[in-house]
C-alpha cells in the first residue's frame, strides 16, 4: 500500500475556492472537495477507505491544502482555476523512520476529554470537553507517547475552531457542529517506528472529516 502526500496550493482568485474557505458550510464543502479528488465509491464512510487526512496550511506561496492518502488523488477532479496539485510517494519517508532518530512533527489536531457520567452531572459538563493550555499539553504528549514517540519539546497554538452544519440535508442541515482545534508542534525522539508509522497512517484524535489529525514529519538531524 504507497501512501501518497499531497500539497494542493489554492488559487484565491477562485470562487469555488473562497466558497470552500469561507462559505458558511465550509467546513462540510472542505470536505467534500478533499473527497471530490478521489472515486466515486458507495461506502459509509469513503474517507476511511482511502486513508485521507487533510490540513490546512498558510505557506509564503499562499493558502494550500495538505492531503495524504492511500490512494493517489486526480486534479483532473478539481474545478478549473482551483489550484495546483503535487502529489509524491511518503513510503521513503516512512520507511526511514528507526528508533532513536529525531524528527521534527506537526500536527493539527482535536484535542478534548470525555469526562464520566457522574462528573458531567456535578459539573454540568457536555460529554466532550475542549482543551487548551497545559491541558492540551498534556492531551498531546499521550498521544505521542502512544504513537511510538517521546517528545523533547512541544509548542501548541490555539487555531480557529471548525464550525459548520452537520450535514446537508434533513435535520441535520439545522444541527450546528464546533470542533475546537490546537496546532502542535515539536521535535520528539522515536521510540517504536511501527507504532508511529501506523498513528502517521491513521492519524491523531476526533474530526479527521475537517481538517484534523493529520500528523507530519521530518527529521531533524542529530542523534537522541
Amino acid at each position: 500500500m504507497t501512501v501518497w502526500l499531497s500539497r494542493l496550493t489554492l488559487d484565491p482568485r477562485s470562487r469555488a475556492v473562497r466558497g470552500d474557505l469561507l462559505g458558511g458550510g465550509s467546513a462540510i464543502s472542505l470536505h467534500r472537495r478533499v473527497m471530490s479528488l478521489f472515486p466515486d465509491i458507495e461506502a459509509n464512510d469513503a474517507r476511511a477507505r482511502f486513508g485521507v487526512l487533510f490540513r490546512v496550511e498558510d505557506t509564503p506561496q499562499g493558502c494550500a491544502l495538505l492531503v495524504q492518502s492511500t490512494h493517489e488523488p486526480d486534479p483532473a477532479r478539481l474545478p478549473d482555476g482551483y489550484g495546483a496539485l503535487l502529489s509524491r510517494p511518503l513510503d521513503p519517508l516512512l520507511d526511514a523512520l528507526k528508533p532513536g532518530r529525531r524528527i521534527r512533527y506537526r500536527c493539527v489536531a482535536n484535542a478534548v476529554r470525555r469526562p464520566g457520567a457522574t462528573t458531567r452531572e456535578v459539573y454540568k459538563l457536555k460529554p466532550v470537553v475542549p482543551l487548551g493550555g497545559r491541558a492540551a499539553d498534556e492531551w498531546w504528549r499521550r498521544q505521542a507517547t502512544a504513537a511510538g514517540l517521546e517528545p523533547e519539546s512541544v509548542l501548541s497554538q490555539p487555531l480557529d475552531a471548525v464550525r459548520g452544519p452537520r450535514g446537508t440535508h434533513g435535520a441535520a442541515a439545522n444541527q450546528r457542529m464546533r470542533h475546537d482545534r490546537t496546532q502542535f508542534d515539536g521535535v520528539a525522539t522515536i521510540v517504536d517506528a511501527d507504532l508511529l508509522r501506523e498513528r502517521i497512517v491513521a492519524g491523531v484524535g476526533r474530526a479527521k472529516s475537517y481538517g484534523c489529525g493529520l500528523l507530519t514529519v521530518a527529521p531533524a538531524g542529530g542523534a537522541a
